[in-house]
C-alpha cells in the first residue's frame, strides 16, 4: 500500500506506567511503531507518562512529552503540535481509552486530527459488551448467556435466572481490573459493586461461567482493504477462570486438533472482518475440552500482551513450515 500523503505529523500515545494491563509489551510495540513511522518519513510526536521506558528515549520520536495520559494534558499537546493523525492502538487499553475520550471531547474534530487505524465505531463495538454480544448473535457465533447491568439489583435478578457461578467483567478497565468469578451470593455482591465502581461507564457484564474450558487466542491483522491474516495462535496452559495475565501461554497451541484449530481460526478472521478492525488485534475464545462447543470471549481492538509473544514467535514458526495460521486466508 503506498504511503499516505495527506498526513505528515503523527501523535503516538504510549502505555503509561508498568502495571498489569500497561506492561512492557506495549512499550515495545509503541517503540516499534515510532521507528516504523519515522522510517516512512513521518514526523512523530510521542506522549507517555512513564519516563522509565525505551519509548521515551529522545531518539525514538522527533519530540517526546512525559506528561499524564489524560484528556486535559494530551489536548494541550495536540493544540501545540497540531498533528494530522493520532495512533492509539499500540498503547494498550490506556491508549485506546484515551483516544475514545479525546474523540468524544471534540478536540480531534475541532483540530482536524484523524484517528488512525481502527475507527471509533469499531472500537466501540468491540469494547462495549452489549454491542459486541449483539454483533456475535448477528454472526451466529456462540457467546455465554450474559447481561449488562448497572446496579447490584440487576445483577442479582439475572443470576436468579442463570444460576451461579458467573464471571463479572467490568467495561473499559485495564487487565480485567475489578472483575472476577463469583461462586456465592456474597462474592457476587462484592465483585459486582467493586466492578461498577471501577468501570469508567459504571457498567459490568454478568456472564455464565465457562471456567474450565480451554482458553485460545488468535493474533489477527487486517488492513483497510479487508486483507486479514491470523499471525499466530496461542493456548493458555491454565483454563478459563484464570486471568491470562496470571497464566503461562504457549505458541502455537499444543492440544488442539487441526480441525478445531482451523475452525477457530476461521471464526477469528470472520469476527475481525465484521468489526472492521484495522491493524493488529487479539481474539479470545473458549473451547470445551469435552465436546465441540466453543464460545467467543472477547476481542481486543488493539495490541495486547499476546502481541509481543506473536511478534517474536511467528518467524520461527514460519521457518519450521508448521504453522497453518501463517498462511494467507482463503
Amino acid at each position: 500500500m503506498p504511503k499516505r500523503t495527506d498526513i505528515h505529523k503523527i501523535l503516538v500515545i504510549g502505555s503509561g506506567p508498568i502495571i498489569i494491563g500497561q506492561a512492557a509489551e506495549f512499550d515495545y510495540s509503541g517503540t516499534q511503531a515510532c521507528q516504523a513511522l519515522k522510517d516512512e518519513g513521518y514526523e512523530v510526536i510521542l506522549v507517555n507518562s512513564n519516563p522509565a521506558t525505551i519509548m521515551t528515549d529522545t531518539d525514538i520520536a522527533d519530540r517526546v512529552y512525559i506528561e499524564p495520559l489524560t484528556v486535559e494534558f494530551v489536548s494541550k499537546i495536540i493544540r501545540k503540535e497540531h498533528p494530522d493523525g493520532l495512533l492509539a492502538t499500540l498503547g494498550g487499553q490506556t491508549g485506546l481509552n484515551l483516544a475514545v475520550q479525546l474523540s468524544r471531547s471534540g478536540v480531534l474534530d475541532e483540530l482536524g486530527v484523524q484517528l488512525l487505524g481502527t475507527n471509533l465505531d469499531s472500537i466501540d463495538k468491540a469494547e462495549d459488551r452489549e454491542k459486541f454480544r449483539e454483533l456475535m448473535m448477528e454472526l451466529g457465533e456462540p457467546v455465554p448467556a450474559s447481561e449488562i447491568v448497572t446496579s447490584l439489583a440487576e445483577a442479582e435478578h439475572f443470576v436468579e435466572k442463570i444460576g451461579l457461578p458467573v464471571i463479572i467483567r467490568p467495561a473499559f478497565t485495564l487487565g480485567g481490573t475489578g472483575g472476577g468469578l463469583a461462586y456465592t451470593s456474597e462474592e457476587l455482591t462484592t465483585i459486582t459493586e467493586n466492578g461498577l465502581k471501577l468501570s469508567p461507564v459504571h457498567q459490568v457484564l454478568i456472564e455464565k461461567s465457562i471456567a474450565g474450558f480451554k482458553e485460545i487466542e488468535f493474533e489477527v491483522m487486517r488492513d483497510h482493504n479487508d486483507g486479514a491474516i491470523a499471525v499466530c495462535h496461542m493456548e493458555n496452559v491454565d483454563p478459563v477462570g484464570i486471568h491470562t495475565g496470571d497464566s503461562i501461554v504457549t505458541a502455537p497451541c499444543q492440544t488442539l486438533s487441526d480441525r478445531d484449530l482451523q475452525r477457530l481460526r476461521s471464526v477469528s478472521l470472520r469476527i475481525v472482518r465484521a468489526l472492521k478492525i484495522e491493524g493488529g488485534c487479539n481474539v479470545q475464545l473458549a473451547l470445551d475440552p469435552r465436546s465441540d462447543q466453543y464460545y467467543i470471549i472477547e476481542v481486543n481492538p488493539r495490541v495486547s500482551r499476546s502481541s509481543a509473544l506473536a511478534s517474536n514467535d511467528r518467524l520461527s514458526n514460519c521457518q519450521s513450515g508448521g504453522e497453518d495460521c501463517c498462511r494467507l486466508p482463503t
